[in-house]
Order: structure tokens, then C-alpha cells, then sequence
């Protein structure tokens, strides 16, 4: 049976909530950071939250655990998405083992206090992994209702197509890193058949893939982390961020809402995942959410030119 899961046109990514980046206990104060980004990210109409057991070690989850202790009704108003496949550690490693997954599934619903995942992501490729392995775990975690639907982070159109052979659930969604800084997701597709082709890095055809199958796409590190709404470095980042600045006031809204619109007006229908732990941030992405991606044909080139430092091929 398959389980149908809405698609959001925007995620909260949970990854700064918890502390910092240690093995030590999470704050009362962490737990009240959680709940105050939590909020700031519904109060915008963001009801779909985004994880990974490993970010903060653990503690994200265990802190948004907490929030939804705190909220009597909240798990039935959102989607919920973790994902496993990443071992922290000297030396770190990928592990998609069968027993790997369930074994951190089970944790993360313990940490998140909930019964089940709307979603569970692969989070990146284990080159060692079985992939009838995967599909017999996978299998069990629905079969059980502790995951409604599946999906793979980082993970290319040849990746997708070659586990999906041994699943008998439909992969729903890919996170990839895409930002108007990390453009390598657009530029392949464009440097096809030139000499900086080879330097792009991104497996052409992915998109293409994932829009073919229906397979959703999520961008992490969406806000590139502010190169173009206040942390410009590059002679390239303060041209966009200019532009940027001048988008918004024509438009009536924010910079960060110029950012997000630039990934959502493409047509792969590309959610961004905003992961910033800052209320007044969050609350800045708002019209990302609320409206309609306001920009033409000519500002969508004009903002990735500007960026790229150079014209198109």
C-alpha cells in the first residue's frame, strides 16, 4: 500500500536547533530556542519540519521532542521528516545497512516523541549498501506504520533509478544542496556541450529524472547562508545582493523572499528547506511561503548571471 504525503511548498530545516554541535546535554534554553523558531516557522504557514539524526548529535530531534510535548495537537498539524544514514565519529561513514536503518529510526522516534515519520530520507549514498537490504528494511517500517513514505538526500538520477528498481514504495523526494549560490544543479544542464562542462560536478539528467518520476524536490542550504542578504564576500555577492535588495523593494517584500522565489520559480517545483534558527529570519522567508514566486523570465537570468559573474554560454 502506498501512503500519499502532501508536498510542501516550503520545509523548516531543524538542523541549528539543540545546541551546539557536541555530545553534551541540551539547555531548558535550547528546548525555548526550539519552541520560539518552531512557532516563528508556523506563524509563516511552514507546517512541514525537516531532521536528521545526526544534527547536534541527536539533540535536534530531542529538542523538538520536547516542543511537541509542549503543544498538545501540534504532531497532527505537521508533516514530520528525519533521515539516517550518516555515522558521526573518527572516522565518519556512511551505513544504508538494513538493521542501520531501522535501528535509527526507532531512535529518532524516541528522540521526536512521535509514533511514526511522514517521511524518511536516505541521507547519502553508502556504496556499500545492499540494495535489496534497503528495500526489505524500508519494507518492515511501513509495513509496521513508523514511515509513511520514503525519499534519498544527495543522491543522483542513476542512484534513484537503480534502489527504486528494489523497492516496492515509490521514492518521493530528493534534498539536494541548491541555492542561487550553489547553482551547479542549473549550470548542468546548460554547460552541456561545452569545455566547463566537466568542471560542474552535478550528474546531468537528475532533475530531469526526479521531475519525470514525480519525485519532489527539496533544497538545503537555500538561503546560501546569507552570501546575498547580509553576509556578501565575493565582488560577484555584493552585485546580487544589490540586486537582490532592489528586487524587494519593487516587490514589496524581503530579500530572503527574493532568494527562496529565484529556486521556487523554476519549474522542477523545488521546495526550499529554511534553515535558519533565528525568529525575525524565519519570519523575513514569509513571503517565500505566502505568495507566488514574482519574478519574470528576465529577472530569474538577471539574478543567476549576476551570481555566476559571468554571461551564459
Amino acid at each position: 500500500m502506498t501512503t500519499t504525503v502532501p508536498a510542501p511548498v516550503a520545509w523548516y530545516g531543524c538542523m541549528g536547533l539543540g545546541g551546539g554541535w557536541d555530545t553534551e546535554p541540551y539547555r531548558p534554553a535550547d528546548v525555548d530556542a526550539a519552541e520560539a523558531a518552531v512557532q516563528a516557522a508556523l506563524d509563516i504557514g511552514i507546517t512541514a519540519f525537516d531532521h536528521a539524526d545526526i544534527y547536534r548529535h541527536g539533540k535536534a530531534e530531542a529538542v523538538f521532542g520536547e516542543v511537541l510535548a509542549r503543544t498538545p495537537g501540534l504532531r497532527e498539524r505537521i508533516l514530520l521528516q528525519s533521515k539516517c544514514g550518516i555515522r558521526l565519529g573518527s572516522p565518519g561513514y556512511y551505513d544504508l545497512r538494513g538493521p542501520s536503518i531501522a535501528e535509527r529510526v526507532e531512535q529518532s522516534l524516541t528522540r521526536l516523541r512521535t509514533d511514526h515519520l511522514d517521511v524518511l530520507l536516505l541521507h547519502r549514498p553508502d556504496p556499500l549498501a545492499d540494495p535489496a537490504g534497503i528495500a526489505a528494511a524500508l519494507h518492515r517500517l511501513h509495513e509496521q506504520g513508523l514511515v509513511r513514505s520514503f525519499g534519498v538526500s544527495n543522491m543522483s538520477g542513476a542512484q534513484i533509478t537503480s534502489l527504486q528498481a528494489e523497492l516496492d514504495q515509490p521514492l518521493v523526494a530528493n534534498q539536494l544542496e541548491m541555492s542561487l549560490a550553489r547553482r551547479n544543479w542549473v549550470e548542468a544542464g546548460v554547460l552541456v556541450n561545452t569545455p566547463e562542462a566537466a568542471a560542474v560536478g552535478f550528474p546531468h539528467g537528475t532533475l530531469e529524472h526526479c521531475r519525470a518520476h514525480g519525485i519532489r524536490l527539496q533544497a538545503w542550504g537555500a538561503l546560501a547562508q546569507g552570501a546575498y542578504t547580509g553576509r556578501q564576500q565575493t565582488p560577484e555577492e555584493v552585485a546580487t545582493a544589490e540586486l537582490v535588495i532592489e528586487l524587494a523593494k519593487a516587490k514589496d517584500t524581503t530579500p530572503e523572499a527574493v532568494v527562496l522565489w529565484w529556486l521556487r520559480r523554476h519549474p522542477a517545483g523545488i521546495a526550499p528547506v529554511i534553515g535558519s534558527s533565528t525568529p525575525s529570519r524565519i519570519q523575513a522567508c514569509h513571503d517565500a511561503v505566502a505568495r507566488e514566486p514574482e519574478l519574470t523570465h528576465e529577472e530569474w537570468y538577471t539574478l543567476w548571471t549576476t551570481a555566476r559573474g559571468a554571461a551564459l554560454p
